[in-house]
């Protein structure tokens, strides 16, 4: 389950991922509301997301289990990710 709660895990908020780059969930910052209905969603601990498309002011694209799912920003920002470092 996503830990509700301060910035413990040293990630970077989704948000702050550019077009085309990926991530791993590691937690989510904010009430267990939050966290299930993201959960529900697919986006869990470990769960590697893509971002499809990234509008300055506005929502997120992302590619999450094989599905296409928008976010917006101020619920990306609270979604803690490692920025996948992968190489071909």
């Amino acid at each position: 389950m996503m830990a509700a709660g301060s910035i413990s895990s040293g990630g970077l908020p989704l948000a702050f991922l550019m077009e085309g780059e990926e991530g791993d969930v590691l937690e989510v910052v904010g009430g267990c509301g939050l966290a299930q209905r993201l959960s529900d969603m697919g986006l869990t601990p470990s769960t590697r997301v893509r971002v499809i498309k990234s509008h300055p002011q506005g929502p997120l694209l992302l590619w999450v289990r094989d599905a296409r799912v928008a976010l917006g920003r101020s619920v990306a920002m609270k979604i803690l990710v490692r920025r996948w470092e992968g190489h071909c």
